[in-house]
C-alpha cells in the first residue's frame, strides 16, 4: 500500500476536482443536472481512482486503477470541451482546465512508468 497522502497526482486531482465543481456552479440552471453531473464525476473519478489503487496490495493493481483514472481524464477532457463549445464556460477557462487535466495525465503515465520499475 502507498501513503496517499504523498501522492502528488492523487494532491492535483483533488485541487482539478475542486476547481471543477466551482466552475460548474456557474453553469446555467437548465445544465446543473445534466452535463454539470457529469463533468463532476469525471472530475471526482479521476482522484478516487488513484486512491483506490493506492490502497490496493501490489502495484499491478494499482497500475489498472491508474489506468482507470487515466480513462476519467479522457472523460472530463471531452466534457469540458463540449461544455465550452456549448458557451457553459469560457474558452479561456476550458483551455486552462484542459492543461491541468493532460499534467495529471503525464503524471499517472510517469507514475504507472514507476510502479512496473518496482515490480
Amino acid at each position: 500500500m502507498h501513503n496517499l497522502k504523498e501522492i502528488k497526482v492523487w494532491k492535483k486531482a483533488i485541487k482539478l476536482a475542486t476547481e471543477i465543481y466551482l466552475v460548474v456552479s456557474d453553469f446555467t440552471k437548465g445544465e446543473k443536472f445534466g452535463l454539470s453531473n457529469q463533468i463532476k464525476r469525471s472530475a471526482v473519478s479521476i482522484a478516487s481512482n488513484i486512491a483506490e489503487g493506492a490502497g490496493r496490495n501490489s502495484n499491478k493493481e494499482f497500475g489498472q486503477f491508474l489506468s482507470i483514472a487515466n480513462g476519467s481524464c479522457y472523460e472530463l477532457l471531452t466534457q469540458i470541451t463540449i461544455a465550452s463549445k456549448l458557451g457553459l464556460m469560457e474558452k479561456s477557462k476550458s483551455e486552462e482546465i484542459c492543461k491541468k487535466i493532460v499534467e495529471i495525465q503525464k503524471m499517472i503515465y510517469g507514475f504507472k512508468k514507476k510502479l512496473k520499475k518496482e515490480v
